[in-house]
């Protein structure tokens, strides 16, 4: 009979070992206590998770706030039925020997209350005694016991009399969830009271339906830990993934760079080379010359020892008439510009990756969506060609080239034209690269009467200064080498440029221009009053202008005010215009050898002055500017040099 209560105990107590379980170490509870808002935790996982707090003490399960730390108390029930579930399958000899000791005590035989001898049939709940076959006889004979209530013999009788009324209970008062005699019933008349049957029948279909409960909510427990051991599962395998695709990436970029490494030694190797050999052969020339003095030497010696007159004047004339040159050493330099230009190289490309590595996550994230209403840029897989393509673009890119999708509204003006009268160009959209941020186009309707009326007279006050007052603006750039064109030479510290006989044939660069013989400054500006001055040598087949970083370095769009993202003033023989989105403005001729560029990014203009005695305007644009300006400079003509001018605040 233990061995069958057993069996039939053990899947019950399995089927609750998911509700026995810590959610913190997720163990079978051991001493498991109770917090205020009800959750089970092991004394010792809820002591750690407390240790370092002083207050705001929460529940690890549901995050309710106590406030101050809870007295722990041991949850003696839930021992109790921890210690069933893991004595199911050990075991416990002491618990089994108990369980038995009961079944022995049920089968045992109830006596009758006469004679203490025979095995009691019926019980007399009047009489509150057990009688056997003999003894109950009374009752069944006799009238005088026809009222009492038999039924089938019952042990602990005393059990169910009211210890005040020493009568049977009778009724069952749930308020007060006990049992009540006839006598207790003016006591409890208040009560909502029930027979004894009735109540159990109640509480039977209750309990009944608890468990049912009970299970279905063990069964959706289980649900629920299998779905996340599934959904850990899962995420553990595209985490590896992820792992082995990230591994994958940075042995790519680690490829990338390692290349890049050997081609910028490779350069300097080779310079090396040539440099040596030249010093090689010049060495072995004066080896020769140095073997031919010594062997003059050698012959004077001898001729010297002649004892012979005539033979010796013979080998003396022949000897005065040999002459040897004198040793001569060439100037051999190392090309500088070319180790220069491979050593900026590696260090553009270190301030790329430091740039890549050193901008947080949530930026990158918030950078790939626009500001307005525009479609979330999609990113494609990292293992597929256009995504090594572009990290190995972005390798090589020396500058944040930041694209924004922008309309411009552009207002020309000259003092020689009706200042009523603004030329307005048609807006135009720069193409962004692949992976760039974009910002929301600004309204592309005419400006504000009163921030126009304040930008005119910002212009006046500045037209009004002297190239003295300007000077305080001074910037002082250099030209970048790796935009410029294979036409375009560049010396004297990268402040002078000139159109080449020959292609120079530059390394490739994502970042030069192939179509159109131009070069960049090296440095940007993003805000406040900048000042420049280039000194035009030959004036022709030439322009001076600004650009964004996103213009294009190749077709038709890539030269100077041919596209939305440049403004250039520019010369063709005699005839100057003014560039901007591919719309050209006559200009009167000027006689000028230095012209002064004077950007004031936030006030939105640009104004190109002659440098002469005093300061003429040529030409001035008004725009909005939206990304990060570089100056600009065009040639086209053999023979045309523009010189940056280095100037002192």
């Amino acid at each position: 009979m233990a061995a069958l209560t057993k069996a039939q105990s053990e899947p019950n107590l399995l089927a609750l070992e998911e509700e026995l379980t810590c959610s913190i170490c997720l163990c079978i509870f051991n001493v498991p206590v109770t917090v205020p808002c009800g959750h089970n935790f092991c004394a010792s996982c809820l002591e750690l998770t407390w240790t370092d707090q002083v207050r705001d003490f929460s529940c690890p399960q549901c995050r309710t706030t106590f406030p101050g730390r809870p007295q722990l108390r041991k949850n003696t029930v839930l021992c109790r039925v921890v210690e069933q579930l893991q004595g199911c399958g050990a075991g416990d000899g002491r618990e089994d020997d108990e369980r038995e000791e009961e079944e022995r005590e049920a089968a045992a035989p109830i006596y009758c209350d006469s004679c203490m001898q025979a095995a009691a049939t019926h019980t007399c709940l009047t009489c509150m005694a057990s009688f056997c076959p003999e003894h109950l006889r009374p009752h069944h004979d006799s009238p005088a016991f026809r009222d009492h209530q038999l039924c089938p013999p019952v042990r602990d009788l005393q059990q169910r009399k009211c210890p005040q009324h020493n009568k049977l209970f009778e009724f069952f008062c749930s308020q007060h969830s006990c049992c009540i005699c006839s006598l207790c019933l003016l006591s409890h008349k208040l009560c909502h009271t029930n027979p004894l049957q009735q109540a159990k029948d109640k509480a039977e279909s209750a309990l009944k339906k608890r468990l049912a409960e009970l299970h279905n909510q063990s069964e959706r427990s289980v649900q629920a830990m299998n779905s996340v051991k599934t959904i850990r599962s899962q995420a553990a395998e595209t985490a590896a993934r992820k792992r082995d695709l990230l591994r994958a990436e940075f042995l790519e970029i680690k490829a990338l760079i390692e290349e890049k490494e050997n081609q910028t030694l490779k350069v300097v190797m080779e310079e090396e080379k040539r440099v040596c050999n030249k010093f090689d052969y010049i060495y072995k020339i004066l080896g020769n010359k140095k073997n031919e003095i010594q062997s003059l030497t050698e012959q004077i010696e001898m001729a010297l020892t002649e004892g012979d007159d005539i033979l010796f004047l013979k080998r003396a004339a022949a000897l005065q008439r040999t002459s040897i040159k004198e040793a001569f050493v060439p100037v051999i330099e190392m090309n500088h510009d070319m180790i220069h230009a491979a050593y900026q190289s590696a260090i553009n490309l270190k301030d790329v990756v430091k740039l890549a590595v050193n901008v947080p996550m949530d930026k990158r994230t918030d950078a790939k969506l626009p500001a307005g209403k525009m479609k979330p840029l999609s990113v494609p897989s990292p293992n597929k060609p256009v995504v090594k393509k572009k990290l190995a673009a972005d390798l090589r890119t020396h500058k944040e080239r930041t694209p924004h999708l922008t309309k411009i509204t552009l207002l020309e003006e000259t003092d020689t034209q009706d200042k009523q009268n603004p030329v307005k160009l048609a807006p135009n959209m720069g193409a962004p690269n692949v992976g760039a941020p974009s910002t929301g186009a600004p309204s592309t309707g005419p400006p504000n009467a009163a921030a126009a009326a304040k930008v005119k007279e910002l212009i006046s006050s500045f037209l009004k200064k002297t190239r003295v007052e300007l000077l305080q603006y001074a910037a002082n750039f250099t030209l970048d080498f790796n935009t410029a064109h294979n036409r375009v030479a560049l010396s004297e510290r990268y402040t002078k440029m000139f159109v080449s006989d020959v292609l120079l044939n530059y390394n490739h660069h994502p970042q030069r221009f192939t179509d159109c013989p131009q070069v960049l400054g090296f440095q940007c500006f993003k805000r406040g009053i900048h000042y420049w001055e280039v000194e035009l040598q030959q004036n022709n087949f030439c322009g001076i202008g600004i650009c964004y970083g996103s213009m294009e370095r190749q077709g038709p769009n890539s030269r100077l005010g041919r596209n939305s993202s440049s403004w250039c003033i520019e010369w063709l023989n005699s005839k100057i215009s003014a560039w901007h989105n591919d719309v050209e403005k006559y200009l009167p001729n000027t006689k000028a050898t230095k012209i002064g560029v004077l950007l004031h990014y936030d006030g939105g203009f640009v104004l190109f002055l002659t440098v002469e005695e005093k300061l003429n305007l040529i030409y001035k644009f008004k725009a909005q500017f939206t990304e990060a300006v570089y100056p600009a400079f065009w040639l086209f003509s053999s023979g045309t040099v523009l010189s940056l001018c280095q100037m002192k605040p």
